[in-house]
C-alpha cells in the first residue's frame, strides 16, 4: 500500500511538474506583457499630454504674432490713407487726427493708445482709452515706444523701415506696439523724395488684458487662461513666460492643458484590469485551451498569403493576385457574365525620377499615383470586381467592369490619364509625370490571360510611340505593327554600331535670306531592304527601345567633327528628351567637344518643351553648366507644347524657334500671324533671337522679316544637304542667292 501510494505520489508530481512547466512560463510571459502594456500606455499617456501642450504653446505664441499683425494692418489701414498725409502729414490737423486716428482705432479696433510721433520725435498727439493723457503720462509711454521706433529708423529693407510691429511692456503692462509713417502703409507708392526722415510716425498699442487673452482662450480653446504674477501656477497649470525681442521677460500667463493622455489612461485602466483578470483566468485553463493555436497558424498563414499577394510598398495587389484575378474574370464573361476591360498604366519618366532625387522619391510617388488611381475608381461607377494593381515598377493595371464599347472604355482612360498627369508635391520637389495607357477588351472569345495581356502590352506600345500620355485599345493591327518595331529596333541597333547613319544639313540663314549663318544637323538612315526611313519613324523607335542615347551621341560627334570645316556657321543639334535627363549629359557634351576640337561657342543645342517637365532644378542645373562652357540653347518647336513663360524666365535660353505649324498658317489664319507676333515679342523682350523654321514662300519671308524675327531656315533657302554641299555654298555664296525680284520684295 505503501508503495501504491508512492508510485500515485510521483505521478502526481509528475504531472504538476508538467503543468508547471506550461503554466509557470505562460503566467510570467502573461504578466511580463501586462506590465509592458501598462508602461506602454503610461509612456504613451504621458507623451501624448507633451504633445499637447507643446502644441498649445506654438499656438498661443503664433496667437499673439497673430494679433501682432493684425494690429499693424488695422493701423497701416488708417495712417496709409490719402486723408492722413493730407491732415497727418501734409498739413497736422488736431480734429481729425482725434476723431479719426486715436478715436477711430479706440471706437473700431479696441486700440488702447494712440500716438503721432513728428520728425523730430516729439508726441505731436497722443490718444488713451482709459485716462486723460498729460505730459508725465505722454513722456513714459513715449519711453516705452522707443524700441519700436528705433527699429524703424535703424531698419535697411524699405518694408522695415516704414512698418514695424513688437511685443513689448507699456506703462508696466504686456502690450503689442506697432509703428507705420505716415503715407508708408502697403497700399502707398513711395518715392525717393518721400523716404528722407521728414515723414511722421503713428503709433497704435494694443494691452494684451484678459479682454484680449479671452479671444485668444477661444479660439485656442484653452481653458483658465490668465496673466499670473510669477512662474509659479497653482496645480498642473502651465506657465508661458512671453518675451520681449531681446529675450527680456513681460509678462507670465498661465493655461490649464489640456491631457488627452490622461483621459487615455482614465478610459484604458478598466480595460486592462479586465483585461488582467481575462490573463489570468486564461491562465488557468492554458492546457484546455491549446487548440486555438491552430487557430493561431490559420490566421497566420492567412497573413502570410496576403503578403504574398500584395505589393509591399503600395499595399495594391501584386501580379500573382492581379493574374488569379484576371483568369477568374476571362472566365466569368466566357459564362455569359459582364464584359470587362483590361487597362494597362505605365509611368512616364519614372526611372528619371529614380535616378535623379532617389529611390525613396520614387516610392513616395509611387504612394501617390496609388491614392489617386483608388480615388478615380472610387468616384466612378466601381464595381466589386474592379480591381487595381502594381505590376511592378512603375506598371499598373486596372480590371474594371464595365461595356466594351470604345465611347465608355475611353472615357475610363480619360478619367485616369488627368488625375496621373497632375502634378505631385512631393518633399519641396514639383514632380511632373506622364502616363500611357494600353486598353484590352476581355470579351468572350477563346482568350487567355496571357493574350490578353500581350494584347494590353501591345496597346501601350502604340500608345508610347504616339506621344505618350495617351490611351490606346488594342486591335489586330498592332499585332504586325509591334513585329515591325521589334525589328527595326534590331537594325537600329546594328546601324549604330555600323556607322550606317548620315547627316544633313540645313542652312539657317539672316532675316534678308542672303547670308548663311549656321546649319541644323538632320539624322537620315537608309536601310538596307527598306530604303529611306523617315525621321519621324526610326527616331520614334529609338526613343522608346532607348537607342536615342546612343543615337544622339552619334549625331552630335559627327556634327562636330564636319562642322568643323566651317569656321562662321554656328551648329545646331537636337537632343531627345531621354538624353538631356541622363545624369552623364553634360560631360558626354564636354567629351565630344574636347575629343573633336570643336569651339563650344559654335554649338547650339535644341530642346523642346517636354524635356524640361518633371526635374525643373535638375534641368536648370544641367543647362548652367553647359552655358558655363560656352554651348547656346535654344528652345524648339515653341508654341506648340505647354509654352509656359516660366520656363522662359526660369531656364538660360539664347534662342526660341517658331514651329513650322504657325509659319505655314500665317497666310492662312489671322490666329497664327497673331502668335507668332506674340512669340517674337516674348522673345525679343527677354533678349533671345528668334528662328522661323518651314519658311517656304517669299510671303512668308516678308512677314516674319516684317515681325522681327532674326533667323529664318526652310526650303525657300535650301534644303537638308550633305557636307559637302554646304562647303560649295560657302565657296559660291552667289550661286545659292534667292532670286533677285523676290529677295527685293523681302528687303
Amino acid at each position: 500500500m505503501s508503495r501504491a501510494f508512492s508510485t500515485t505520489q510521483r505521478q502526481r508530481n509528475s504531472w504538476d511538474r508538467a503543468r508547471l512547466s506550461v503554466v509557470v512560463p505562460v503566467g510570467v510571459i502573461v504578466a511580463v506583457a501586462i506590465l509592458c502594456i501598462i508602461v506602454a500606455v503610461l509612456s504613451s499617456a504621458q507623451r501624448a499630454d507633451e504633445i499637447a501642450l507643446e502644441g498649445e504653446r506654438q499656438m498661443f505664441a503664433r496667437d499673439i504674432r497673430d494679433h501682432s499683425s493684425r494690429v499693424l494692418r488695422e493701423l497701416e489701414s488708417v495712417a496709409s490713407s490719402d486723408e492722413a498725409i493730407a491732415n497727418l502729414r501734409d498739413r497736422y490737423n488736431p480734429a481729425w487726427a482725434q476723431k479719426r486716428l486715436g478715436g477711430w482705432l479706440d471706437t473700431f479696433f479696441d486700440h488702447d493708445a494712440v500716438f503721432l510721433i513728428d520728425p523730430l520725435g516729439n508726441v505731436a498727439y497722443s490718444h488713451s482709452r482709459w485716462r486723460r493723457p498729460d505730459k508725465t503720462w505722454t513722456d513714459t509711454a513715449k519711453t516705452d515706444l522707443l524700441p519700436v521706433l528705433n527699429s524703424l529708423h535703424n531698419a535697411t529693407s524699405f518694408g522695415e523701415r516704414h512698418r514695424a510691429v513688437r511685443v513689448g511692456n507699456f506703462i508696466g503692462r504686456p502690450a503689442i506696439i506697432a509703428a507705420v509713417g505716415v503715407g508708408q502703409g502697403p497700399a502707398q507708392t513711395v518715392g525717393k523724395d518721400d523716404d528722407d526722415g521728414n515723414t511722421p510716425i503713428v503709433a497704435s498699442v494694443r494691452i494684451i488684458d484678459q479682454d484680449v487673452l479671452s479671444d485668444i482662450a477661444s479660439h485656442l480653446r484653452i481653458k483658465n487662461l490668465r496673466r499670473i504674477d510669477d512662474t509659479q501656477a497653482p496645480g498642473d497649470d502651465f506657465v508661458f513666460n512671453l518675451n520681449d525681442a531681446e529675450g527680456g521677460t513681460l509678462a507670465h500667463f498661465a493655461w490649464t492643458p489640456s491631457r488627452p493622455g490622461a483621459e487615455i489612461v482614465n478610459n484604458v485602466l478598466p480595460f486592462l484590469a479586465a483585461a488582467l483578470a481575462g490573463f489570468t483566468l486564461l491562465g488557468a485553463f492554458v492546457l484546455r485551451y491549446m487548440r486555438r493555436t491552430a487557430a493561431a497558424i490559420i490566421a497566420g498563414e492567412t497573413r502570410l498569403h496576403h503578403l504574398a499577394m500584395h505589393d509591399p510598398l503600395s499595399g495594391l495587389p501584386n501580379r500573382a493576385y492581379f493574374s488569379e484575378r484576371l483568369e477568374a474574370i476571362i472566365a466569368d464573361v466566357k459564362c455569359g457574365g459582364e464584359p470587362a476591360v483590361l487597362l494597362y498604366i505605365d509611368l512616364d519618366h519614372f526611372k528619371e525620377v529614380n535616378d535623379t532625387l532617389g529611390h525613396h522619391v520614387g516610392d513616395e510617388l509611387i504612394c501617390n499615383v496609388t491614392l489617386r488611381l483608388a480615388n478615380v475608381l472610387r468616384s466612378g461607377n466601381a464595381r466589386a470586381r474592379d480591381l487595381v494593381a502594381r505590376l511592378g515598377g512603375d506598371e499598373f493595371a486596372v480590371l474594371a467592369g464595365i461595356s466594351s464599347d470604345p465611347d465608355s472604355v475611353t472615357a475610363l482612360a480619360n478619367r485616369i490619364l488627368p488625375v496621373l498627369c497632375a502634378p505631385y508635391s512631393i518633399g519641396n520637389q514639383t514632380i511632373v509625370i506622364g502616363a500611357s495607357i494600353g486598353i484590352a477588351v476581355i470579351d468572350n472569345k477563346d482568350a487567355v490571360a496571357a493574350d490578353v495581356m500581350r494584347y494590353a502590352d501591345m496597346a501601350l506600345y502604340r500608345a508610347k510611340n504616339e506621344g505618350r500620355n495617351r490611351a490606346c485599345i488594342y486591335d489586330a493591327v498592332m499585332d504586325a505593327d509591334l513585329s515591325s518595331r521589334k525589328l527595326m529596333e534590331i537594325d537600329l541597333r546594328d546601324a549604330i554600331v555600323n556607322d550606317s547613319f548620315r547627316l544633313l544639313y540645313q542652312p539657317q540663314v539672316n532675316s534678308s535670306g542672303e547670308t548663311m549663318i549656321g546649319v541644323e544637323a538632320l539624322c537620315r538612315w537608309t536601310h538596307p531592304t527598306r530604303g529611306p526611313i523617315p525621321p519621324s519613324e526610326f527616331i520614334a523607335v529609338a526613343e522608346h527601345s532607348g537607342l536615342i542615347v546612343d543615337l544622339g551621341q552619334w549625331v552630335l560627334r559627327r556634327a562636330c567633327l564636319e562642322a568643323q570645316a566651317w569656321p562662321g556657321l554656328s551648329l545646331a543639334v537636337n537632343v531627345s528628351p531621354l538624353q538631356f535627363r541622363r545624369a552623364d549629359f553634360v560631360s558626354v557634351v564636354q567629351r565630344i567637344l574636347k575629343e573633336t576640337g570643336f569651339d563650344p561657342t559654335r554649338l547650339e543645342l535644341e530642346l523642346t518643351e517636354s524635356t524640361l517637365l518633371g526635374n525643373v532644378e535638375v534641368a536648370e542645373t544641367a543647362m548652367r553648366r553647359l552655358k558655363n562652357m560656352g554651348v547656346r540653347l535654344a528652345l524648339d518647336d515653341f508654341g506648340t507644347g505647354y509654352s509656359s513663360l516660366q520656363y522662359l524666365r526660369k531656364f538660360p535660353f539664347d534662342k526660341l524657334k517658331i514651329d513650322r505649324s504657325f509659319v505655314d498658317s500665317i497666310e492662312k489664319a489671322p490666329d497664327a500671324a497673331a502668335i507668332v507676333h506674340a512669340i517674337v515679342g516674348v522673345g525679343r523682350g527677354l533678349g533671345m533671337r528668334v528662328t522661323a523654321e518651314g519658311v517656304e514662300t517669299a510671303d512668308q519671308h516678308l512677314f516674319l522679316r516684317a515681325a522681327g524675327v532674326h533667323i529664318m531656315q526652310g526650303f525657300r533657302f535650301g534644303c537638308a544637304v550633305t557636307a559637302a554641299e554646304i562647303s560649295d555654298r560657302l565657296a559660291r555664296p552667289a550661286a545659292y542667292h534667292i532670286a533677285p525680284s523676290e529677295a527685293a520684295m523681302a528687303s
